[in-house]
Order: structure tokens, then C-alpha cells, then sequence
């Protein structure tokens, strides 16, 4: 349950986080599954925890937005929306003005959220700026705030804040996660659900 001296994080290729801690992502994405609804119209960000739910996602009438590029291969099937903007080559995800413009458009049920940091006084954070830009639009576009991330993501601070505690809804993680991180987020009034970490 140590918090690393270094809070702040770098840059990493897709690539290269697609290779941590899969079984744990894959239990978060299977959790969050738990939380969909026939007719939902969801937000889906980008990152390697979200790709592994939206793997997870049943086929079941639904719309999906995403700025993810690797999301949107996954939910090749079902009816999708990607929103435009400039490659982001190293999340591989799409970021712009024009991506956060279109989120005014939609009013949607629920967005899943995956971040490079979770901070109990800095919040969500991720490394590059437009990213937490559009992030924050889709908070604003959804009625409810689910962010799903591994335990290590937790005592870390991207360069760019997405928001406070207090504009989340709910978290999905895993048993890894120290548990005054955890404490700290349910006195804010967020539920927490927690799986089991990876097993060894």
C-alpha cells in the first residue's frame, strides 16, 4: 500500500500499457459491465482499462461515443459515434477543439473514465493537456462519472488535471488500491467497487 516517493507520471505508449496488469483491467472492464443498461448512451475516454471493458461489453443495443481509437475497434459491432479530431499517437485516441465541441451536442447516461493519476488533493489527471480538456467535456456530457483504474494509478499526478473528487460518481479498481485512498474517496460520497488484483 506504499505510495511512490515520485508521484509525477511520464508518457507511455498504448503499447506499452497494454502490457500492465491486464487481469486486473479485464475484472475492472467485467465490473463495470455490471453497471450497463439496455438504451444506454455512453461515453467511453480512452486508455487500457476502458479498451479491456469495452471488450467486455455484450452485445446489446446501445450508443457509444469515444474518442479512443482502439475502443472503437472493439465496438466495431455495435453503434458507435467517433469523435474527430487530431491522432494522439501515444494514447491512441483522437483530441481537439472540434472533439470537445461535439460532446455539447449529446447528453448521455453514463461515461467511463480512465486516467493517468488519482490524487486525493490533485484529483484525475492525465499527461497531456487537450486530453484532460476533452475529458472534462465529457464529464460535463454525462449524467454520471465512472472511472476505472488499476491500483497503480492511485498516489500518482498527471501534468494536466481533469477535476476533482467531488465530480466523480463512482470508481472501479482494484484490491491493490491502498486502503486510506480508498476511505478517502467513500467520505467524499463516491462509491467504490473493488476487485481482486491480480493473481500471482
Amino acid at each position: 500500500g506504499a505510495i511512490p516517493a515520485d508521484p509525477y507520471i511520464a508518457t507511455r505508449k498504448v503499447s506499452e500499457k497494454e502490457k500492465l496488469r491486464p487481469e486486473a483491467k479485464r475484472r475492472i472492464g467485467m465490473a463495470a459491465v455490471e453497471l450497463l443498461s439496455p438504451q444506454d448512451a455512453l461515453v467511453i475516454a480512452s486508455g487500457t482499462t476502458v479498451q479491456a471493458f469495452a471488450r467486455c461489453i455484450p452485445n446489446m443495443k446501445m450508443t457509444v461515443i469515444t474518442s479512443a481509437m482502439n475502443v472503437a475497434m472493439e465496438l466495431l459491432d455495435k453503434p458507435d459515434i467517433q469523435l474527430g479530431g487530431v491522432i494522439r499517437h501515444s494514447s491512441a485516441s483522437v483530441v481537439s477543439e472540434y472533439a470537445v465541441r461535439m460532446l455539447d451536442n449529446f447528453a448521455c447516461s453514463k461515461l467511463f473514465l480512465g486516467v493517468d493519476g488519482i490524487d486525493p488533493e490533485y484529483g484525475l489527471s492525465t499527461t497531456h493537456l487537450q486530453e484532460a480538456c476533452l475529458n472534462r467535456a465529457m464529464i460535463a456530457s454525462a449524467t454520471k462519472t465512472v472511472v476505472l483504474a488499476d491500483s497503480s494509478k492511485f498516489g500518482r499526478r498527471g501534468f494536466s488535471r481533469i477535476c476533482g473528487l467531488g465530480d466523480i460518481d463512482h470508481v472501479i479498481t482494484d484490491s491493490g488500491t491502498p486502503p486510506k485512498m480508498l476511505e478517502a474517496m467513500r467520505e467524499q460520497g463516491i462509491k467504490v467497487t473493488v476487485v481482486p488484483a491480480d493473481e500471482a
